[in-house]
């Protein structure tokens, strides 16, 4: 893991006393069970305060380690005013780094992934081994001192092959205990000797938050044509008596289809119970196994297997699926025959980056063994839509009209990342 003790806290920035002073106003009048008031959503001084408190002390999910597979594979991810390199040095160890040059501050390499031998900025040639060491730095004095100048660094680390950084100069101590209930659910699927089979980038033109908090719900899931053909849009309804009337048929077929998926995971001795601590803890986070409509072997449209070879070489098809919420920035859904992760990376108040990946069999084959096509078509229409309810949401709490409204039954898991939200900008301005 990589250490950041040279002052992230400087680096993280303050806030203003005016900002300050505004921030905690609206956050000490929060109403649960109410959406946010604008300025939660629309606000630069909102979007600062996420940025120190939220993405500047907690882990974030930003790659997959089948993206950067060999030693000297990059991939740079950017959000809000930061910008993080993560490398696979010549020991094959993840390191993570500040793209910023120690020379005069410029950006060593540009968003995306890429193929190294040594970090060198574009600039004036500095030159960095991917253990962050200044190694050439031109027509310098005699004196000067190159081991004073390594990368900043950043800590990172793999869990079940999904990649995490935290920029925190002290990350968040419970990870440790998180990882060590996560990693049995994804372990049995492989991810992390996967193949990475596609990866697209689509910005959202809206708050990071109404980003996530659509994806904690599935009250709009009728809006997703696509997805319902595979997905039971019946997430987050805990309790029978919370089933709407036209969801009552499909409610009672999901419950059946379950009780036959448990049967699936004890005989595979796969862990399915549903833990649910997304605002209980500082890394707030839920996991389970769910059982898939249609076929129920993976998320095409009408649940049949996309890929003949499964993910780990289990010897069923028919799993359902394994989702994990992950605060503040990911999701992650693992079928028999592929996985899709999801990062959503704030890049202003009113804009965000979502991030998807598809892995696949290492040794399976595009073409042969999977249709690219018919593997990402749910998920990319599903992205799509969703990307116009978030677009819409933004134009809605912009308006001066918008007042706080209430949540439904079934958006408790919403309610449950705002609480999450709050509780860590109370945190923070505690500080």
């Amino acid at each position: 893991m990589g250490s950041s003790r040279e002052g992230n806290d400087v680096a993280q920035g303050n806030l203003k006393a005016s900002q300050l002073e505004r921030v905690q106003d609206l956050v000490a009048r929060r109403t649960a069970g109410l959406s946010l008031e604008a300025p939660f959503y629309t606000d630069q001084d909102f979007f600062d305060a996420d940025m120190k408190a939220i993405f500047g002390r907690h882990w974030l999910f930003v790659a997959v380690d089948a993206e950067i597979p060999e030693p000297g594979d990059t991939t740079t991810i950017d959000f809000g005013p930061y910008s993080v390199i993560v490398v696979r040095d010549d020991d094959e160890e993840l390191r993570a780094f500040h793209n910023v040059c120690r020379h005069r501050g410029a950006r060593l390499l540009d968003a995306g992934c890429a193929e190294i031998g040594n970090l060198v900025c574009p600039y004036h040639k500095w030159t960095y081994n991917t253990d962050g060491e200044l190694m050439h730095a031109p027509a310098q004095a005699p004196d000067f001192d190159r081991s004073s100048f390594g990368l900043r660094t950043v800590h990172v680390r793999s869990v079940a092959g999904l990649i995490f950084i935290c920029l925190a100069e002290e990350p968040p101590a419970d990870f440790d205990e998180v990882a060590a209930v996560i990693e049995p659910y994804f372990a049995p699927h492989a991810l992390k000797g996967a193949k990475l089979a596609h990866r697209t980038d689509l910005v959202e033109n809206g708050n990071w938050k109404l980003v996530l908090e659509n994806n904690r719900e599935c009250y709009h899931c009728d809006g997703h044509p696509e997805l319902i053909g595979a997905y039971f849009p019946v997430f987050a309804i805990d309790d029978d008596e919370d089933v709407p009337p036209n969801l009552r048929t499909t409610y009672e077929r999901y419950r059946k289809t379950l009780a036959e998926m448990y049967e699936v995971y004890d005989r595979l001795g796969l862990p399915y119970e549903h833990i649910r601590e997304v605002d209980t803890r500082t890394t707030g986070f839920r996991v389970q196994r769910d059982a898939l409509d249609g076929a129920g072997e993976s998320y095409t449209l009408d649940g049949t297997a996309a890929c003949t070879r499964t993910l780990g070489d289990l010897p069923e098809k028919r799993l359902g699926y394994l989702s994990m919420h992950m605060q503040p920035n990911s999701w992650f859904h693992v079928v028999g025959d592929h996985a899709i992760t999801f990062s959503a990376l704030p890049i202003s108040p009113d804009k965000t980056l979502v991030r998807t990946t598809w892995l696949v069999h290492p040794d399976a084959e595009e073409g042969a063994d999977y249709d690219l096509g018919a593997m990402t078509k749910v998920w990319t229409a599903t992205n799509d839509q969703d990307a116009a309810l978030v677009a819409r949401g933004q134009q809605g709490v912009t308006n001066p009209a918008y007042v706080p409204g209430p949540y439904a039954p079934s958006e408790h898991q919403v309610e449950a990342f705002v609480n999450w939200y709050i509780t860590r900008l109370e945190e923070e301005l505690k500080r």
